[in-house]
């Protein structure tokens, strides 16, 4: 099978289980627990803080269960511990943002949703006449998980801090591909499994920002994320992080612009979001087409890729990120997303074009969408 999904998962790095795998069964205490065999396992938990800080320039790292959590405790904990009750985020941001944002709103809180142009490029003038005297804070992503399109957030950060209000960013698609400067957000939501770490793990990075937790118990975490942490899991995430900077996504991008020029070769294609955007992505819309039917078909052929976010797949409905881009029915249904990995080679990318290639030729022979083309 040629993956092409990297935006969805990618595979644990040999270095990084060969790290998890003592604490599975040797290492295996509770690092709550004061005897050494718990020692062991909370020494362990200081390391990987430490390594995600080295990358990461934050005050604390709270170890969650993953993106869609830290961004649940980002929205609901600051919100919930501010008097204000007005929250910004951005119209193309990833579920386990809009998600809690909806709760909030049935909770009393208002939210305003950024619009985007074609290319999903947040509106910065749009976004400083939402704030007011009201506003706790905005939350912009980084890179968009769909279209791959970088955003602004150099600009965000000036204008929100320009009026006083915190930011958040879900930096968990940029991550490992390219720099960030980190210095100047107040939140940031961490994976470890969109960059060679297991899946199961994620940090919210928070950095003097007042915050309640939204798991009651035992008081782990800086009393903001009870519950006993997944050593092996977060050994992992260390791990990955300290690796980063060995993943070669300049090789990455001479791939998926290679494997993009091959693909806009195919009649009545064209290529979505902006051309700044992250080194692995590729999104690309064919007229005519029906975006599931291409899944399953190039599944069949050997050839793993997406239409879009891998945790809304299964709603089957249209992707919230397209919509918001203004995109027709047409060009929504139509789309694909394929992300690459550093363990791709220029010879899957070949056999990917070719299969992705004869697939559409033999979707258009019977699609009605076709009938126009």
């Amino acid at each position: 099978m040629i993956y092409l999904d990297n935006a969805a998962t990618t595979p644990v790095h040999e270095e990084v289980l060969e790290e998890m795998l003592p604490y599975f069964n040797e290492r295996y205490g509770n690092p709550s627990s004061l005897h050494k065999i718990g020692r062991e396992a909370s020494n362990a938990l200081l390391l990987a803080r430490k390594r995600i800080k080295d990358k990461i320039k934050t005050d604390s790292i709270i170890f969650v269960s993953g993106a869609t959590e830290a961004n649940n405790l980002a929205l609901k904990g600051v919100m919930h511990a501010s008097k204000g009750k007005h929250l910004i985020v951005s119209s193309i941001e990833h579920e386990s943002i809009l998600e809690p944002a909806k709760s909030l709103e049935r909770e009393g809180y208002r939210v305003s949703y950024i619009p985007v142009d074609r290319y999903g490029i947040i509106d910065l003038d749009a976004f400083e006449k939402m704030i007011n005297e009201d506003t706790v804070m905005v939350s912009v992503m980084l890179a968009n998980n769909e279209v791959g399109t970088i955003e602004p957030l150099d600009e965000v950060i000036e204008i929100a801090h320009k009026h006083g209000i915190l930011v958040h960013s879900d930096i968990v698609q940029a991550t490992g591909k390219m720099d960030i400067d980190t210095s100047r957000l107040d939140l940031i939501t961490l994976s470890a499994h969109k960059m060679y770490g297991p899946k199961g793990v994620g940090a919210l990075c928070i950095r003097d920002v007042k915050i309640m937790p939204i798991i009651d118990g035992g008081g782990h975490e800086y009393n903001l994320r009870s519950g006993t942490q997944n050593v092996p899991a977060i050994v992992g995430m260390g791990k990955a992080f300290e690796l980063s900077d060995k993943f070669d996504y300049s090789r990455v991008k001479e791939l998926r612009d290679y494997m993009i020029k091959q693909l806009l070769e195919i009649p009545n294609s064209r290529l979505n979001g902006h051309t700044n955007r992250i080194a692995n992505n590729i999104h690309v819309t064919f007229l005519g087409v029906n975006g599931e039917d291409l899944i399953i078909k190039l599944s069949e052929k050997g050839l793993a890729a997406s239409t879009g976010s891998a945790c809304s797949v299964n709603r089957q409905k249209a992707s919230h990120v397209l919509k918001a881009m203004n995109f027709s029915y047409e060009e929504i249904t139509g789309s694909l997303r394929l992300t690459l990995g550093i363990q791709n080679t220029r010879k899957e990318i070949e056999e990917a074009v070719e299969i992705v290639r004869d697939t559409v030729t033999e979707l258009r022979k019977v699609s009605p969408f076709s009938k126009h083309l």
